[in-house]
């Protein structure tokens, strides 16, 4: 494997690892710090928020001055909210340290674009897979550590928590720093500083084969993550899963992401291609929404674990060619941007799905499972459009 490609893998894992750590222990500290539910929703969504924002504006800079010293400003921002997270003891200094985490770790778009540079199309999507398992390793690794990391820190605090995020941000700091070589060999103009997220958006959905990809992409994160947040309430309060057992099941989704993203991918692509995996992909996603609400305490096992296994197969196929498909048809001078666009969709597909599914949940549980697989009948319908459209691939 390329050493550049071993350097931005380990710089997504350590962005999720510091991002997972986070996850288990927000909700409770901000209400130790006196946030009432709304100002709970509001600290979340500033991540993601953050993340829509930045996300074209590192994309369009890294096309214009590099790739390389957007990854390292970026991670060092990332290390700096982290630090202000370990002293967050009122609640608006931990808004602002996830503000800072947010605009830091909008830098998925560089990472992929850098992996675009130094790759032949051929084992493109192979390599976008790792990018999908270094996100499972961070959400298998990452909410344990927090939660340990959580008892060991001052009371009232998250000390230590924002401690070894920051430390392993530095860490990922000096490794791009010392092995991490620029890939953009025929850089644009450098344009003026500004937030292109509204016509950078409207500019990418304009084109054909991008704009359908882009979509497939808002829909399946919004599906995703509408059942994400509904699972956790439907495991627990009708199957009756404790907490860890939770915590299981998703790390038994991360770990087969790992697999599937990180070896299955690369040998998949070649044999079905891109299109196909979309198809397949969504096909899979609606097989295993559908079946996620109707188990019971006696057919848990194995009927859910199936079901969560097809989810991250159908994660695998859809998330590695999307982005695939986006940098092969894309000005390569204006990839940067482009991943840019597709990581604020994403953003704001998680901010959606979250939303709604937590309403649809309160009307019937079963509601989150079904919209979101009735949801990639979209998907479905965008895919075969894109396949009448003689995209790369």
């Amino acid at each position: 494997m390329k050493r550049p490609i071993i350097v931005i893998f380990t710089t997504i894992l350590i962005d999720m690892l510091g991002f997972g750590i986070i996850i288990p222990i927000l909700p409770v500290f901000s209400k130790e710090l006196g946030a009432a539910n709304y100002e709970v929703g509001l600290i979340a969504m500033s991540f993601p928020i953050m993340n829509f924002l930045f996300a074209p504006f590192w994309g369009s800079l890294s096309d214009s001055y590099g790739r390389r010293p957007i990854i390292l400003v970026s991670v060092m921002i990332t290390g700096m909210a982290y630090l202000l997270l370990s002293q967050s003891t009122y609640l608006w200094l931990l808004l602002l340290a996830r503000v800072l985490g947010g605009i830091g770790s909008a830098n998925l778009s560089v990472a992929q674009a850098y992996i675009a540079d130094i790759t032949t199309s051929e084992e493109r999507a192979k390599y976008m897979g790792l990018i999908g398992a270094a996100f499972g390793l961070g959400f298998i690794i990452g909410p344990t550590a927090g939660g340990y990391m959580k008892s060991i820190s001052t009371p009232g605090s998250v000390d230590w928590v924002g401690y070894l995020a920051a430390g392993l941000s530095m860490i990922n700091l000096v490794l791009a720093y010392f092995l991490l070589p620029e890939s953009v060999k025929d850089k644009k103009q450098p344009v003026r500083f500004n937030f292109k997220v509204i016509s950078g958006t409207i500019t990418e959905l304009r084109k054909p084969i991008i704009n359908e990809l882009l979509l497939i992409s808002f829909v399946f994160i919004a599906s995703f993550m509408m059942m994400q947040i509904a699972a956790s309430l439907f495991w627990k309060e009708h199957i009756g899963l404790t907490e860890i057992q939770m915590g299981n099941m998703f790390a038994f989704n991360g770990i087969m992401t790992v697999i599937i993203q990180g070896v299955l991918v690369g040998r998949m692509v070649p044999r079905f291609g891109e299109i196909r995996l979309l198809s397949i992909g969504s096909y899979l996603t609606i097989l295993a929404l559908s079946a996620i609400p109707w188990v019971t305490k006696e057919t848990f096992m194995p009927y859910e674990f199936i079901a969560v296994a097809l989810l991250a197969l159908a994660n695998g196929c859809i998330i590695p060619s999307v982005t695939s498909l986006l940098t092969k048809n894309s000005d390569p001078k204006d990839m940067g941007q482009v991943l840019g666009v597709n990581q604020s969709f994403g953003s704001v597909a998680r901010a959606c799905g979250m939303g709604v599914s937590g309403f649809m949940y309160g009307i019937d549980f079963h509601f989150p499972f079904v919209a979101g697989a009735l949801l990639m009948i979209i998907a479905i319908w965008l895919t075969r459009r894109l396949s009448h459209q003689s995209p790369r691939t």
